[in-house]
């Protein structure tokens, strides 16, 4: 089969589901990860001293732990079954980001657990949680390389727009951190402005309900807080 000049020797695709997806969309989400990572020494040492601080920043990193484990069950559940069976002849590619999976998963526990200690005991576990951290970022930012590189333009050849929108859905709705708007506005910072208005466009009339009265105000001013260090 051939859809917009690709063929897929293994695809399942339908005359009224071949419209391609953009999957532009997947580096700037990849983006909230490195950055927040990144930052993470100077966030951790802001709150030095300051448990009101280090409860806000603790909750930050929980958040976007939060986000790591559904945006990557998304790709387990929704985006690497389709590429295995439309693309087979790149199988090792789609192994290769699965293992790494494993490798993130493991990392992230470990980064949850420190997390909730440097919360409760302070000062004393803050040199462990930025290396959880770092570990964390050690590992994962090579995976992101490896799907932005690899994964996300096989992606572009036999994924259909219907089948990748499904992919913010999954997350809200298995989304078990308690700032959905945080992880919302985090995303929209690295979009451009015509991916903010299709983000807003596809959203259900409750989650966008939400991110205008409320959702919007309170990650501009909790990003705020955050950042002013």
């Amino acid at each position: 089969m051939r859809v917009h000049g690709t063929e897929h020797r293994g695809a399942t695709l339908t005359d009224t589901a071949s419209v391609l997806a953009d999957t532009s969309d997947m580096a700037p989400v990849h983006k909230v990860f490195r950055d927040s990572l990144a930052m993470a020494p100077e966030l951790i040492a802001s709150a030095a001293g300051n448990s009101e601080r280090r409860a806000m920043i603790a909750n930050y990193y929980a958040n976007l732990m939060a986000f790591l484990g559904v945006h990557h069950d998304g790709e387990e559940q929704l985006v690497f079954p389709l590429l295995a069976e439309r693309v087979p002849e790149h199988k090792s590619v789609v192994e290769r980001a699965l293992r790494q999976h494993e490798d993130v998963v493991g990392l992230l526990h470990a980064a949850d657990d420190q997390i909730a200690a440097w919360e409760e005991k302070g000062d004393p576990e803050a040199p462990g949680l930025v290396r959880a951290l770092a570990d964390l970022a050690d590992t994962l930012i090579p995976h992101l390389d490896l799907e932005e590189a690899d994964v996300v333009p096989l992606c572009a050849t036999c994924i259909t727009v219907e089948e990748w929108g499904a992919l913010p859905g999954h997350a809200m709705a298995r989304f078990q951190g308690d700032k959905v708007w945080l992880i919302m506005g985090l995303i929209r910072e690295n979009f451009t402005q015509a991916q903010r208005d299709q983000m807003l466009e596809h959203m259900p009339p409750p989650a966008r309900q939400m991110w205008e009265t409320m959702g919007e105000r309170s990650f501009n001013e909790l990003i705020g807080q955050v950042r002013a260090r």
